[in-house]
């Protein structure tokens, strides 16, 4: 016993002091990476409402903080600081929304700026420095829009952008990894995202990448007299059908299976998935987003309805131009003008599991008296205003016609 309770001792010390060297290493980062003498732009490209991170790759050894600064243009007089002015800033990411301000969308940890659901306005400079205003590190950050993203199915045949090569300049496509299946057991889908790079002898030396005289389309280390170019090229976005496997769960032991059995039948609904479920109740007529917990537009998220399969094929965005229910390419599903045959259960797939249930009833809206503060008293008092003023113009002008028209009329006849 004695040699057993010794042994443990010096297993906990042994985990103490690795813990410990890996705090220390942590640290060491910092000391191991020299900042540059002068401020260079490393690159970096992600899609529309993507979430990511800037690491702040070198600082000080006496800094303990950091500010994270936001520039459009390099000089610019308009700068936007992304702190509390402590380093510290950190939020819920859960009550991030689409559209939101980027004063909204970002945090601060460990030295590192996120910022959450990227929109295209959030593209320029990240500057890592201090209160000051001595800055360290540098990013140039390219959000990709994807409001007219290139869609290529595979199983249908169609194929990906063709490169561009021309006497200053070469435009293609770079794609990440394939994501995993969305679904298992069943067949599922794949999605393959490709942004837009340039490469040219002509880019600005001051901007980094990890290829030499390549750099991503909406850098700002493009000349202007290529930039047009670039920017008419859009992101891509491949996918494929795929079938994998569910992962078998691990079984309890024998009695616990039993009993857990015996608790988890009473009331229980056998044909529906085991997921937490959330209920929600919408107006009929109304607009409804959902989103998938804890996913990111870089995962691989399916819909289902019910039994029916939500597939990318028939309900990404832009396949119909008449869609009313869709996916968009942040992984939302969109209803509009919400119809009682929308209700039901909606199932979310993250990365291959089945994570959510979104329990969908439609009501009727119930009437109510309607006060001068209503955005749409408002809008009818606006409009009814607008239109009455317009045809009362129009009104006095064909009097002044016609009055014109009679005094011009009757010396003719004399």
């Amino acid at each position: 016993m004695e040699t057993k309770l010794l042994g443990a001792t010096i297993l906990l010390c042994l985990v103490g002091v690795l813990h410990a060297f890996a705090i220390e290493e942590k640290g060491d980062v910092f000391k191991r990476m020299a900042c540059p003498a002068f401020l260079m732009f490393d690159n970096a490209a992600y899609l529309a409402d993507m979430t990511f991170e800037l690491p702040c790759n070198c600082k000080p050894e006496e800094v303990s903080s950091v500010i994270w600064y936001f520039q459009k243009n390099v000089g610019s007089h308009e700068t936007t600081v992304l702190t509390d002015f402590a380093g510290t800033v950190l939020v819920d990411s859960g009550h991030i929304h689409t559209g939101s301000n980027v004063l909204k969308r970002f945090s601060i940890r460990m030295f590192s700026l996120i910022v959450f659901r990227a929109q295209v306005t959030d593209s320029g400079h990240y500057l890592c420095g201090t209160k000051k205003g001595d800055f360290f590190y540098g990013y140039d950050v390219d959000v990709q829009p994807t409001e007219h993203i290139t869609v290529a199915f595979v199983d249908r045949g169609q194929h990906i952008q063709d490169d561009y090569t021309g006497k200053l300049f070469s435009l293609f496509t770079t794609f990440w990894d394939w994501t995993r299946c969305d679904r298992c057991g069943v067949r599922g889908e794949q999605r393959r995202i490709g942004l837009c790079y340039i490469q040219s002898a002509q880019l600005h030396p001051r901007y980094r990448a990890s290829v030499p005289n390549v750099t991503s389309c909406g850098s700002r280390a493009v000349p202007a007299n290529i930039q047009r170019p670039g920017r008419l090229r859009r992101p891509e976005v491949a996918i494929r059908s795929c079938l994998t496997p569910c992962l078998k769960e691990e079984v309890p032991e024998e009695g616990v299976q039993a009993i857990s059995n015996v608790i988890s039948k009473l009331g229980e609904k056998p044909w529906l998935p085991h997921v937490p479920t959330q209920f929600h109740k919408q107006p009929i007529g109304s607009g409804l987003i959902i989103a998938c917990p804890g996913a990111r537009p870089e995962h691989a998220v399916a819909w289902d309805k019910d039994s029916i399969r939500l597939y990318r094929s028939r309900y990404l965005v832009g396949v119909n131009k008449s869609m009313r229910v869709f996916i968009d390419h942040g992984n939302h599903l969109h209803i509009q003008r919400v119809r009682v045959s929308d209700r039901g259960t909606y199932f979310c797939w993250r990365e291959g599991e089945m994570v959510a249930g979104f329990r969908l009833s439609v009501v009727y809206q119930h009437q109510r008296r309607r006060t001068l503060d209503d955005p749409e008293t408002f809008y009818a008092v606006k409009t009814i205003g607008m239109s009455y003023a317009v045809i009362s113009i129009i009104f006095i002008i064909i009097h002044v016609c016609r009055c014109c028209w009679r005094v011009f009329r009757c010396p003719a006849r004399t």
